[in-house]
């Protein structure tokens, strides 16, 4: 199907058309372009023009550029990066599509692909790929919606004030969601607070009567509610209180998952989840208060939250064989803080089997960081792990908070630890891998998997 033809992109972008062409989706990398797409041509640390004729060879339908070479099917514009913005908007102002804002300091990620499985069961939805949740990967959501989607699903992240403004009002979320308010990216603001003020600026985007969600169990709701009345914004909040529009009044894990109950009006609605963890709960109650707010049959949505499996990194379960003995990872690679790390210990804790871990460093925590990798000695021990792997400067912290017949083993680079943690291991046994993804943590998840892996 045609996502934008050239006479579109040039009204979109007060650009000038070349040729004519269409295209069927959009990349700004040559790397990862399908053809028929359109490729964008961004200036930022390499220059995209030097890449036109790799894209076209790729199979590129037409080029987004501020020049282009002769014969190129191309719409060219002043500035690509500002073409690339108007493109977002030209198609958020066209296109049919609810759009739902999703951001949080943890597992905004895993709740935007969630709540794609759930709008699912009611339309075609569209939603960002991966964590394009920035400002390259927001206009790029945008500009992708499909003419017929139903729904569109658009997470948005921060590390500095300001920029989560900037993301609403070029989104303009219809609903919005701020899934909690924890201390991460910490290196850049003085402390939680000033996170939980710069989540709020999803406000920005919004209009009047629009409807923001909030988490009910998180301390800095209340600051952030005071922020909503003065826009004249409807909340809902979702948590373990009885005063919560979505209110967890049962939950029950399991070795492979868990159920909740939620009270919703005069409602109580089941839910059956087949992903590990407590933090599932509340990403289950997360998306059914999203449901509500968007009027939708509530069991419909509860049902398809059955469906939900995790992303590449963020939990999913590998059974593998390690020099004939029967283990399974549990992939955790794409990013970690203290609040992840302490969900993903007790969500290891709930599988039976030896419990080691290899841990990576955690990023942008600021002055504390050495401390808080420290703490993390206390919440391993509760899970039950029987040996840590540690890899990086500030996990060296780590390693001298934990009991010494924990201390399984320290490098400066994760990679070095892989045949000791293979030398370690025994039938049955439950592997951890979990780290901020700069630490090389992921590289060692896809080398530990090998041959024969199969995700169960």
């Amino acid at each position: 199907m045609t996502l934008w033809n050239s006479k579109e992109i040039a009204e979109a972008t007060d650009g000038k058309v070349t040729s004519d062409f269409e295209v069927t989706g959009l990349s700004i990398d040559t790397r990862s372009l399908k053809k028929g797409d359109l490729f964008i041509a961004l200036k930022d640390v390499r220059d995209g023009h030097d890449f036109i004729p790799a894209a076209m060879e790729a199979g590129a339908g037409g080029v987004l550029g501020e020049t282009a070479p002769e014969d190129t099917p191309a719409v060219t514009t002043e500035d690509s990066a500002t073409a690339l913005e108007d493109l977002g908007v030209y198609a958020r102002d066209n296109r049919k599509a609810l759009r739902i804002g999703v951001t949080g300091s943890v597992g905004k990620t895993s709740v935007k692909d969630a709540l794609h499985v759930m709008f699912s069961a009611f339309g075609k939805t569209h939603k960002s790929i991966k964590s394009f949740n920035n400002h390259f990967g927001v206009p790029i959501t945008l500009a992708t919606i499909p003419k017929d989607a139903k729904f569109a699903v658009l997470e948005m992240g921060m590390n500095h004030a300001g920029e989560m403004s900037g993301l609403s009002k070029l989104a303009k979320p219809q609903i919005a969601i701020i899934n909690n308010v924890v201390g991460a990216h910490l290196a850049h603001f003085e402390n939680v607070e000033g996170i939980a003020d710069a989540k709020a600026e999803i406000i920005d985007g919004m209009d009047a009567g629009d409807i923001l969600i909030l988490n009910g169990d998180n301390e800095h709701t209340p600051r952030i509610r005071q922020k909503t009345q003065c826009a004249n914004l409807r909340t809902m909040t979702f948590g373990h209180s009885e005063t919560d529009d979505v209110f967890i009044s049962r939950s029950q894990t399991r070795a492979d998952g868990g159920g909740l109950t939620c009270r919703i009006g005069s409602a109580d609605i089941d839910v059956t989840l087949n992903v590990l963890g407590e933090h599932w709960f509340m990403n289950a109650a997360a998306c059914l208060a999203m449901a509500h707010a968007a009027d939708l049959d509530l069991q419909k949505a509860a049902e398809a939250l059955a469906h939900i499996v995790p992303a590449p990194g963020r939990g999913d379960t590998h059974a593998l064989s390690i020099d004939g003995k029967s283990i399974t990872l549990i992939d955790e690679s794409y990013n970690a803080n203290p609040t992840s790390m302490r969900a993903a210990f007790s969500a290891v804790a709930l599988r039976p089997g030896r419990k080691l871990a290899l841990l990576g460093d955690m990023y942008e925590l600021g002055a504390d960081e050495l401390a808080l990798h420290r703490a993390l000695a206390e919440p391993l021990v509760e899970a039950g792990f029987e040996r840590v792997f540690m890899a990086g400067e500030c996990m060296r912290m780590l390693m001298g908070a934990l009991p010494q017949s924990m201390r399984a083993g320290w490098s400066s680079k994760p990679q070095t630890l892989l045949t000791k943690l293979k030398g370690e291991l025994r039938e049955g046994d439950v592997v951890l891998i979990k780290g901020s993804n700069a630490s090389g943590v992921g590289k060692v998840a896809e080398q530990f998997k090998g041959d024969g892996a199969h995700a169960v």
